[in-house]
């Protein structure tokens, strides 16, 4: 029954192969940019976009990739795009077996390895240069050979970019941090928090409250706090608050979400905030005994 399936599988395939010679195809690019003259995509899943052109008049169409932003299931989608466009052909740096075998069971050839700009690509495709047509098949080794190599190459490039997103969260840190010693002194610190645990507290989430940014943020000035003797409790609330309590979005959030339920949900996240704070520093100070 298998082999049966097999052989109209290939009278089938072949057909269709013989059917689109000569005819014009849509061959799905990925790229670094929208044009021709952009560079092909070392990953399918999280190249920029999809360029997709016609192969006997060149006329293109430069899709975005919603996958481009590295979530979940990045190729996945990708392979969703690439389908609902009706491509016939997919040429990419590198693509993971599993969106192979979706597109290659939708019909859509896929040849990846390929490097260099989508118009010299698209022109070594026509030109055969790339070696691969409809229905032809991969040798293994040259395949594997090329899969490693952009595998290697993207695995590299992965961990640049976020890292090069995370530079600046980074450099902000180191400015805090600098703009905290020369602006705030220990005599300020002094008068704001006195020592009284209750009060420290209220204060501490007080101060969350007000401050906005990236909540890295609030570590650095907790860890300030702390070098300059605040107690823990204070430093606890204002990291919570600071998360849960957003008073200068508050007018956007009574825009979208409406006045009272805005309210309501600060007012009850700072009580909370305090709440937590003096709880979480009893039982940790209990648990270290």
């Amino acid at each position: 029954m298998v082999r049966v399936f097999d052989i109209f599988h290939e009278i089938a395939y072949g057909y269709n192969s013989i059917s689109t010679q000569g005819a014009a195809l849509r061959i799905a690019i990925s790229a670094e940019g929208p044009d021709l003259e952009a560079k092909v995509g070392n990953g399918f899943g999280l190249s920029q976009y999809l360029v997709i052109v016609d192969s006997e008049t060149m006329a293109f169409e430069a899709v975005p990739n919603p996958g481009a932003s590295g979530q979940r299931g990045a190729g996945i989608q990708t392979v969703v795009l690439a389908i609902s466009k009706e491509v016939n052909t997919v040429l990419t740096g590198y693509m993971s077996p599993t969106a192979e075998r979706h597109l290659s069971a939708n019909g859509i050839e896929v040849l990846t390895g390929v490097s260099g700009t989508v118009a010299e690509v698209l022109e070594s495709y026509k030109k055969s240069d790339l070696h691969k047509h409809v229905g032809a098949v991969r040798k293994p080794e040259s395949s594997w050979a090329r899969i490693d190599k952009v595998a290697f190459i993207h695995a590299l490039r992965s961990p640049a970019s976020q890292f090069a997103n995370l530079l600046p969260t980074l450099v902000g840190v180191v400015l805090l941090i600098g703009i905290f010693n020369a602006f705030v002194s220990q005599e300020l610190i002094s008068r704001v928090f006195s020592g009284n645990t209750a009060l420290d507290t209220l204060w501490g989430a007080s101060l969350g409250s007000i401050l906005a940014g990236n909540p890295i943020n609030s570590y650095v000035i907790g860890g300030e706090l702390l070098e300059h003797g605040v107690s823990l409790f204070a430093v606890t609330a204002l990291i919570i608050a600071w998360v849960t309590v957003g008073l200068v979005q508050l007018p956007a959030e009574i825009a979208t979400l409406g006045r009272r339920f805005a309210l309501a949900r600060n007012a009850i996240s700072f009580a909370l905030s305090v709440a937590i704070a003096i709880v979480t520093v009893v039982v940790l100070n209990f648990v270290t005994r």
